[in-house]
């Protein structure tokens, strides 16, 4: 779930090409962002909300995907080479808030020594059940038992300070009306000590917290936390402990209406509709096509157990879900008997028992555990066969838009580890990277755009196996569910090549130990490893523990050889496993509408069937819930949520040390961290020399340096040679504004990370993919346009919020133009032109992609970033001297003239939805602002109040935001899977108004001040901060002015709010307004407002 709903730095869009080498793939993430290092960690990661995207741990024992979509998905434990990226976004409702990670030198000695004594824990009502030190993440585990309830405890205890508490329960729904899913979001709506209408709300506004949010999965429910200060962190503790045991949503039907569904009617003469923000979520899920496709994929092969519905819930059956059957949901299962509750990092292991204490011994034993069991899903005799229609645009030839997806049930028992983890092996060697036989196959044979289908997919009872294409011919439906067939049959027969193997073990290997989790907390990602085990009653030790299984099956592997150890697994669980469901999805142009249409009539005949009395109550009602969400809370109750004080917010940013120099005429930066022997490693040059109708070919030359051969390589061969030697390599463009100048920081970024042991094999390979790789493969190159296409065309009902403020951007700043040309509307109708063309200029295509790398590649225009300890970083320098001596030494070409921007216009962007992405924008730079840090904490207020009340609670939307670039100077506003299109931007242009009748007292001005100290203090993992200190170098934002901009931010005050409501103004009066929405909301807004929208169709 996106509680939050902060979209941290999804406003300016490029494409990113990462080699892990996992796989190949095209992520939206910000061009530019704030200056704080929350944001500045985003830019640097495959985090935008945007993204579909999901790092899962590749072994079986320690992978828990969370994640339901069925898109490509890469299999590794952390990041790829991006710095600190946030593992996940996820269609199980769910978030992520950036988060501070590891300390970034060497900490002390964890002394195990540390922990609870048997008679502290009898005191507190536990007895010990097991204890076991975990070397693979240096942690001391016990498993305690609440004796009165049976609640079970897992306490690890280390030296992280990023400190992680989560309780999880089993919440298996019978249908698809959503229940649990809705009682996550209106849990955290007031509680018996803390019964504010929002406490969720609050805590966002003025915590510490480097994670916050709650999940829904299919059976289950997950409440975590995590946060670097141990004041902070129990305070949220207390919180959600309160929340989860005694919400006032039981009690009070109007939380029930707000989050989960209602009637709505303002006049007797109106219109009824639907309202409510997990009911418009839903509406905006089931328009995206992976995601339809995922839900009738978890029917097909779990028809008969709680998996074969969605706990998410489906738009047209939420509205069944009565409040008798909500509460009963919560007393049958929010219940500590039916819990497991999760601590991790520094913190006194004795004091989280105390807490916890106080909480268990309220209650007694319950039957809650029994009837929460997941029952297993029984195998088929045969195999089943699906077809389902999901909405689509009506460009195009539809005939060549379907989807197939062929999916396995693995098996009907649980797994041992060993199998779990063989069988994570051959996920990776099978789908890994795009040079698996499976993978390359299935794209090479040209039958469809893009791969669909998970791979392994192990977080539920038990696990599937699920592949496929997307953008089929109609006609070509069998030849992928042959070819994928005959594919593995012939690898089962034949086995991996060697190098494969290699290339993967050492993938593998190297994340393990590396324990890059990026901007998602290490003690979060080992619960959910844990709970996926735990949840059914099974050892929660075991998923902790790699080195011991991964030592086996290498030795087994060794001994017996790989196709020994691997076509035994693809012939018994997949090639004759006759619980095979086949997933056809068709394309229809008029679901969307008929979809409308069937909503439409169903609250006409509801509205015919009432009488003048019904009518008159139904608006009563609608007025009470408003009123309701109107009303602020009283300063008493605000009181009761604990907080900090500005006291204990540090007054001094912490620098990240740097040292710039020169090796070969290059510019050098070091950054001298502890990272356990890991060289990360940035080479940067500068794109401004680039001719600009080249600028939309960047994203693909970025791919292809990457995933074609050289003279003596071909790419899966390159691609092999990367994944036994390193971490990964990526090379993505990088553009933004700089503020107070007309110039761009626009770059071509190449990272790469290995042992610092390997790093002359590091620096050879990255010169390798620059200078040798040969744009000669036509077809393999047509791919990449086809799957960059399709993930464009995905992008318009899934993340119309990223489409909506890049497009804006583009509206104001050449930088913002630049991004949209690589990941926006712009770049999606270049990629629609393109197809044709690759077959009718294909040397033309050729000589542009080489005519890119002859502009940018120049060693006086390069820089080079690099983050380790100061013995490697010395021990690095030899070998970067003699990659800057391999680059051409003439000056690059003279910069180009960049100066186009789209034209001003208010635009509608129609897609095949039901619910609409509403962005409006302004340059407050152009207005005559000055950069101010107050702005941070105004904007912050903004999303987190006004915007939340407006937006979310009364509006029925998933989310809105607001946010300012301090490079280009943009605001903007934006809002997704939104029912609503003109009333969101009135909500948006009324924002000066609510500045100027706003009261602060000293307690909200403070919480608002500490949640944007927050954002700006966000905790890291070296190689972001390595990352993150070379953007500032690029960008001239000197430690002077992060210094000056947390002072501002610290001293704002109610002053500040009240001049920014002129400011904002600017987006009223001066603003442009961009919707990526349903085509009878536009129709809607015209008849409102005519002429107001300019109305574009892409798909």
């Amino acid at each position: 779930m996106e509680r939050a709903a902060l979209l941290r730095c999804s406003s300016l869009a490029s494409n990113r090409f990462f080699y892990f080498p996992g796989r190949s793939f095209s992520v939206r993430l910000p061009a530019s962002a704030p200056f704080s290092s929350r944001y500045a960690s985003s830019l640097s990661s495959a985090s935008s909300t945007s993204s579909r995207l999901l790092r899962r741990p590749i072994l079986g024992i320690s992978r828990r995907s969370l994640h339901r979509r069925h898109s490509r998905l890469l299999r590794v434990v952390a990041s790829s080479s991006s710095p600190s990226s946030s593992p996940l976004h996820s269609d199980k409702h769910f978030s992520t808030l950036s988060a501070r990670a590891v300390a970034t030198q060497p900490a002390p000695q964890f002394s195990s020594d540390v922990g609870v004594s048997d008679e502290v824990a009898e005191k507190l009502g536990f007895e010990k059940v097991s204890e076991q030190f975990i070397e693979e993440c240096k942690s001391k585990a016990v498993l305690f038992k609440h004796k009165k309830t049976g609640c079970e405890v897992m306490s690890v205890s280390n030296d992280d300070e990023n400190k992680v508490f989560g309780i999880v329960l089993r919440t298996p729904p019978k249908d698809s009306t959503g229940i649990p899913h809705i009682l996550e979001h209106s849990v955290l709506c007031g509680s018996r000590k803390y019964p504010l209408k929002e406490p969720f709300a609050e805590l966002i506004k003025g915590s510490l917290n480097t994670y916050l949010n709650a999940i829904t999965f299919p059976d289950r429910t997950c409440y975590p936390i995590a946060s670097t200060n141990t004041k902070d962190f129990y305070n949220l503790v207390d919180v959600y402990l309160d929340a989860v045991f005694f919400p006032k949503c039981v009690e009070d039907e109007l939380i029930f209406q707000q989050e989960g569904w209602h009637y709505e009617l303002d006049d007797p003469s109106k219109d009824i509709t639907y309202k409510g923000v997990v009911f418009n979520e839903m509406k905006g899920v089931y328009s995206q096509p992976e995601n339809v496709l995922g839900r009738a994929v978890r029917r097909a092969v779990f028809p008969d157990n709680t998996y074969g519905v969605d706990s998410g819930g489906d738009p047209t059956v939420i509205p069944k879900l009565t409040f008798e059957e909500f509460k009963e949901f919560h007393r049958k299962y929010y219940h500590p008997s039916n819990a497991r509750i999760w601590f991790y990092g520094d913190d006194d292991p004795s004091e989280r028992l105390r807490i916890l204490s106080e909480y268990l011994e309220m209650f007694g034993s319950s039957s809650s555990p029994s009837e929460s069991t997941i029952e297993p899903q029984r195998l088929f005799s045969k195999p089943v066969r699906v077809v389902h229609k999901y909405p689509a645009g009506d460009g195009g030839d539809l005939k060549k838009k379907h989807m197939v997806c062929l999916n396995w049930l693995l098996s009907d028992k649980t797994l041992d580890l060993e199998t779990e983890l063989a069988l994570g092996f051959l996920d990776h060697l099978l789908l890994g990277t795009p040079a698996s036989p499976l993978m390359k196959i299935l794209l090479d044979s040209g039958l469809g755009d893009d791969i669909v289908g998970g791979g392994m997919e192990d977080d539920l009872l038990q696990p599937q196996f699920s592949i496929g294409l997307k953008g089929v011919s109609e006609d070509d439906i069998q030849k992928v569910e042959d070819l994928i067939l005959t594919t593995l049959k012939k690898l089962s027969e034949e086995g991996f090549e060697t190098e494969a193997l290699e290339a993967s073990m050492n993938t593998i290997e190297f994340h393990l130990r590396e324990n890059n989790t990026g901007s998602f907390p290490r003690g979060l990602a080992l619960m959910f490893q844990s709970i996926g085990k735990w949840i059914y009653g099974l050892d929660p030790f075991g998923p902790l523990k790699y080195e011991k299984p991964l030592m086996a099956l290498k030795a087994r592997i060794a001994k017996e050889g790989s196709k020994a150890v691997f076509s035994p697994l693809i012939e018994k669980f997949i090639l004759n496993n006759h619980h095979r469901a086949i997933v056809e999805m068709q394309p229809d142009p008029e679901k969307a509408s008929r979809d409308d249409s069937l909503e439409r009539e169903t609250l006409e005949k509801l509205k015919a069937s009432m009488t003048e009395e019904d009518l008159a109550e139904l608006t009563r009602a609608t007025q009470e819930l408003k009123l309701k969400q109107e009303t602020p809370d009283p300063p008493e109750v605000l009181k009761t949520i604990p907080c900090l004080h500005l006291d204990d917010i540090p007054k001094r940013t912490t620098p990240t040390p740097i040292e710039v120099g020169e090796i070969n005429g290059s510019k050098v930066l070091q950054h001298d961290l502890f990272t356990n022997d890991v060289l990360y490693a940035e080479v940067v040059f500068d794109m401004r020399s680039l001719k600009q109708e080249l600028l939309p070919l960047v994203p693909l030359f970025c791919q292809s340096l990457l995933e074609m051969g050289t003279k003596d390589m071909s790419f899966v061969q390159l691609n092999q040679l990367i994944g036994r030697k390193t971490g990964g390599i990526s090379v993505y463009p990088f553009t933004s504004s700089v503020r107070g100048s007309t110039d761009l920081c626009s770059h071509i970024i190449v990272r790469g990370k290995a042992m610092t042991g390997r790093a002359e094999d590091l620096f050879n390979l990255v010169k390798c993919v620059l200078q040798e790789v040969q744009f000669s493969d036509q077809q393999r190159f047509k791919q990449f346009v086809s799957q960059s296409k399709a993930g464009m065309e995905s992008s318009l009902s899934d993340g119309g919020h990223s489409i909506a403020a890049s497009r804006l951007g583009a509206k104001f700043t050449t930088a913002g133009w630049i991004s949209e040309q690589m990941g926006g509307v712009s770049y999606l109708e270049f990629l629609q032109d393109l197809e044709k063309r690759v077959d009718q200029d294909w040397d033309g295509i050729s000589a542009s992609l080489e005519e890119i790398r002859t502009s940018l590649l120049s060693k006086d225009g390069c820089l080079v970033n690099l983050t380790a300890d100061g013995k490697n970083l010395t021990a690095s320098e030899k070998y970067v001297s003699k990659f800057l001596d391999c680059l051409p030494s003439s000056s690059p070409a003279a910069t180009a003239s960049w100066s186009a921007r789209l034209p001003p216009g208010n635009e509608a962007i129609v897609i095949p939805s039901q619910v609409n992405y509403v962005g409006k924008a302004a340059n407050l730079y152009e207005a005559g602002y000055q950069l101010h840090g107050s702005v941070y904490v105004i904007s912050n207020h903004i999303s987190n109040t006004w915007l939340w009340d407006r937006v979310r609670l009364m509006g029925g939307a998933y989310g809105g935001m607001s946010q300012f670039n301090p490079y280009s100077g943009v605001y903007y506003f934006v809002s997704w899977r939104d029912p609503n299109l003109l009333n969101t931007l009135d909500v948006y242009d009324a924002t000066g108004d609510f500045l100027r009748e706003l009261e602060l007292d000293n307690d909200t001005l403070t919480k608002s001040i500490i949640g944007t100290i927050g954002d700006v203090d966000s905790y890291q993992l070296p190689d972001a901060k390595g990352y993150n200190s070379m953007l500032r170098y690029l960008r001239g934002f000197t430690e002077e002015e992060r210094q000056q901009r947390r002072e501002e931010i610290l001293s704002t005050s109610l002053k500040n709010f009240r001049e920014f409501a002129d400011v904002v103004d600017a987006v009223k009066h001066k603003g442009v307004s961009v919707a990526v929405a349903s085509a009878g909301h536009i129709d809607a807004a015209h008849k409102d407002r005519p002429s107001y929208f300019q109305v574009k169709k892409v798909v």
